[in-house]
């Protein structure tokens, strides 16, 4: 077994906080090759240079150089920029492909990614660092591990590189139509590693082609094994499942602690949750809310009926016949967020929509709720369950997934468990769980649930263990 010390990885994702993140994948990139880092892996990252990073982050950063790249007749410039701190970071720049505004849904992905796959190979060459494990993530990093097998391993300094490919969300494939094949320049035998109903996946490559695959929970694993949950690629998942495994994210314990947050109002501790009801009196003070002490529930979500959301909306009225007050922030499908706005309107003083992005207002949120509503349809592993047990928030949450992973139904008998829990998919279920929920926060025990909450681990540091185990088992197995 190679130790850690002397262990290669490159990240390879199309996001990275702080540099460009839409979602649960780019913080996941931004916090856990830290982590392998303090853990003694030369562990890199390499991502896109989009438009819309900042400025700011270009400070202290060196442009390396450039090469030509090619995809079947087109030919591009691939330029080469690279951060030292505080993880090493390498941007593979193309103002024709990535100085757009966004990240993805632009007609022409397909081309996007693969320019991008294959540049990051080539890349390797010309920083000269080749890595034992190239760790992969989702769809749009799938081609760089067929590539890899069927071209650039003919070389010698690629050919014991060996490949990781972690799914984030399996429902997000790339999938493209049949002609993208011929940009790959791949050997027509490939169509059927990639083939998916008479198109190509990106995602099915990486499932076929990478020596290991991951995904971040082990309840997903499981799931995405099943026709309800494996979209079409189950049958390659069941083909691959000794090779598959589970390992749950985390979040960052030092940048979200609610002892030294700047972001909240009043920072608090396990032994000092009394000082998180002055959260939640700013935080109604702030969004225009009745300052009351009564429950107030929080939902900090991409607005799509995956997670849950359609269930919230059918059961919204009932919910608020309670006495309780309802705060939920993000953006997503637009009847949802018209919804939403109308819900407001409905009952000023009780309701607050805030349709955008806005990461200081989501932790006020995460410290200042009491409750915090995350009843997902499917949840790969969900980062909003972990933020709101950090702060002590109590997630209502449904069993699937990475939710079943890291919430325990409380149980008021024995004390024991940090939230609750509803299995079956539907309004009833979910209103259930919140009025169990209700039902604890008036019983007196309230403060018994928020520090089994708070005395939840879900940092990086066993799961990047496990990462590390994995890579090892990869080059020493597979």
């Amino acid at each position: 077994m190679k130790n850690t010390s002397a262990l290669k990885v490159l990240v390879v994702s199309s996001e990275c906080a702080p540099f460009a993140k839409s979602g649960g994948l780019g913080d996941v990139i931004g916090s856990l090759p830290a982590v392998l880092k303090a853990k003694g892996v030369d562990v890199r990252v390499v991502i896109p240079k989009y438009k819309n990073i900042k400025n700011e982050h270009f400070i202290g950063i060196d442009y390396i150089g450039s090469f030509e790249t090619h995809l079947s007749w087109r030919r591009q410039t691939a330029g080469v920029l690279f951060k030292k701190e505080p993880i090493k970071t390498y941007f593979i720049e193309n103002d024709y492909y990535f100085g757009r505004d966004g990240f993805y849904g632009y007609y022409d992905d397909a081309e996007r990614f693969a320019f991008f796959c294959r540049a990051v190979l080539e890349m390797l060459q010309f920083i000269d660092f080749f890595p034992d494990v190239i760790h992969c993530n989702d769809w749009q990093t799938g081609p760089v591990c067929i590539m890899l097998k069927e071209i650039f391993s003919r070389f010698t300094a690629y050919k014991n590189i060996k490949t990781l490919y972690t799914i984030h969300n399996l429902q997000y494939q790339g999938t493209f139509p049949r002609e993208v094949m011929e940009m790959l320049e791949l050997p027509d035998y490939c169509y059927s590693s990639m083939e998916f109903y008479g198109q190509i996946s990106f995602m099915k490559s990486g499932l076929v082609y990478a020596n290991a695959i991951s995904t971040v929970s082990n309840t997903y694993a499981n799931e995405i094994k099943t026709f309800q949950y494996g979209y079409g690629l189950d049958g390659v998942l069941r083909y691959r499942e000794d090779r598959l495994f589970g390992i749950l994210n985390g979040i960052n314990y030092v940048d979200n602690n609610p002892e030294t947050d700047e972001r909240i109002f009043e920072n608090y501790s396990i032994d000092t949750i009394e000082k998180k009801k002055i959260n939640k009196t700013k935080l109604q003070e702030q969004l225009g809310l009745d300052v009351a002490d009564i429950p107030l529930m929080g939902l900090v979500s991409r607005l799509a009926n995956q997670k849950g959301l359609d269930l919230v909306a059918w059961i919204a009225e009932e919910i608020l016949s309670r006495d309780v007050q309802f705060v939920i922030l993000g953006t997503g499908e637009r009847q949802l967020e018209e919804f939403f706005r109308g819900l407001e309107l409905r009952h000023k003083g009780r309701v607050s929509a805030n349709i955008r992005f806005d990461d200081t207002l989501a932790q006020r949120i995460y410290a200042g709720s009491d409750m915090f509503i995350m009843p997902s349809r499917f949840e790969p592993c969900g980062l909003g369950q972990m933020f709101s047990l950090r702060y002590g928030t109590i997630p209502v949450v449904r069993k699937t997934g990475g939710l079943s992973d890291t919430v325990d139904r409380y149980n008021p008998k024995t004390m024991r468990g940090n939230g609750f829990v509803f299995e079956t998919y539907t309004a009833d279920g979910l209103m259930w769980a919140l009025d169990e929920a209700l039902g604890v926060y008036y019983s007196g025990s309230w403060d018994s649930v928020v520090k089994n909450a708070m005395k939840s681990n879900n940092s990086w540091e066993t799961s990047a263990q496990k990462y590390i185990d994995l890579y090892n088992k990869i080059l020493n197995e597979y």
